[in-house]
């Protein structure tokens, strides 16, 4: 079932097929969803049912696992202007490789290499600053979502919503710079950029911000929504676990972790009967529990030639795993906000990534934020009635 509308003429034929299909399920949902019974969760409203609904069909029909992008996206290979942000390019950083990911690097066959990424700036703001920056200017930096398979740094894709909510909240950070990490496939698709690909991208943007722009590394707030959110994690622990082990020093460790209904567990620890992994169906993730579909080709093509067993194990990929193996610590971690959805798959694993961090961090570092009866990853979706109330707090958060 992999893949099996990604080239045409199926591709036009599915989506030929598709449109027309949700036009004629919107008022066969318009009258289910008029009774709270029939509702994936009785406490949506009619209209939130509705828009949830729509998001679903459209997140499975854009899904690469059937047809692809569409539109298509930007990727690694080349900047693409926009008006709402200006690109630029990073160089890799092979002299900060050392340790395990040195390790990696070499098993995987992969390099580090130059990437692009894209400012962004609040309104009035020139999305690129100068450098070097002003002292005590702070910036986001953003790891987008997608299952390592999918989605973009640039402006058209759908998880940049995040960064320019999170720019309206502060003067004191006026700017996000969005990493465009390389994205992992296999097969049908050729083999590549699995694990630690999206970490050295991700570490190529943090080096970008403090050794070529002059950010402090307090003064930057790293940020990322669902897989993003793993590779910020695995980045902070780089950051942590490393520091003065290279011949060029690494850099400090950012001032502050901002995840969003992160994806913390890609092993199958969670996945027990009862768990929000099989409970939470009206979620706009799949099934993460099935061996076919989009979270088990996410999970193969980024595990890569390691193999599932690899979540299993490995802290930098499931920190919050429940198997012994996993030696997952936080101490050292920055002050980090922790938001999730109370009616996402991933919950589980996201508290228990916060028992974890608050067991090491201490309740005074972790700020945790649960949104009752909110879907996966609801920031990216403005009309969402839980966005105002979670941008709220995270001002406070920041503040």
């Amino acid at each position: 079932m992999v893949f099996e509308y990604f080239k045409q003429p199926w591709k036009a034929l599915y989506l030929a097929y598709q449109v027309p299909a949700t036009c004629v399920l919107l008022p066969v949902w318009a009258l289910i969803y008029a009774f709270p019974i029939f509702r994936p969760r009785p406490a949506w409203s009619w209209g939130h049912a509705i828009m949830v609904a729509i998001c679903l069909v459209f997140s499975y029909t854009n899904n690469a696992i059937f047809v692809g992008s569409v539109p298509s996206l930007p990727d690694h290979h080349a900047i693409v202007s926009s008006k709402e942000a200006q690109g630029v390019w990073m160089d890799g950083t092979p002299q900060l490789i050392t340790a395990d990911l040195k390790l990696w690097t070499t098993l995987s066959k992969v390099q580090p290499v130059r990437i692009p990424g894209y400012w962004f700036g609040k309104k009035g703001v020139v999305p690129e600053p100068r450098s070097p920056v002003r002292p005590g200017e702070k910036v986001f930096l953003f790891l987008h979502g997608g299952g390592y398979v999918l989605l973009s740094a640039h402006p058209r894709s759908l998880t940049t919503t995040i960064s320019r909510s999170l720019l309206a909240l502060s003067d004191s950070v006026p700017r996000a710079l969005a990493v465009e990490y390389r994205l992992s496939s296999t097969h049908p698709l050729p083999d590549r950029h699995p694990f630690p690909t999206a970490l050295l991208d991700a570490l190529a943007g943090y080096n970008y911000l403090v050794n070529v722009v002059g950010y402090s590394p307090s003064n930057i707030i790293m940020v990322g929504d669902s897989a993003g959110g793993n590779l910020a994690l695995a980045l902070v622990r780089y950051l942590v676990e490393n520091k003065g082990t290279t011949d060029v020093p690494l850099p400090s460790p950012p001032g502050g972790l901002l995840l969003l209904s992160p994806w913390a567990d890609l092993s199958n620890s969670h996945d027990v009967p009862g768990s929000s992994s099989f409970t939470h169906k009206g979620d706009i993730m799949e099934d993460m529990t099935e061996y076919t579909g989009f979270a088990c080709y996410a999970k193969r093509a980024y595990l890569g030639p390691y193999g599932v067993r690899m979540a299993t194990s490995n802290r930098y990929i499931s920190p919050a795993s429940l198997h012994p193996l996993v030696n997952a610590r936080f101490t050292d971690f920055p002050r980090t906000f922790i938001q999730a959805g109370g009616a996402e798959r991933f919950l589980d694993q996201i508290r228990t990534l916060r028992d974890k961090m608050v067991a090491d961090m201490g309740e005074n570092k972790v700020t945790y934020y649960e949104a009752a009866d909110a879907v996966h990853d609801y920031l990216v979706f403005p009309w969402h009635p839980a966005c105002p109330p979670t941008l709220k707090a995270i001002q406070q958060w920041l503040a």
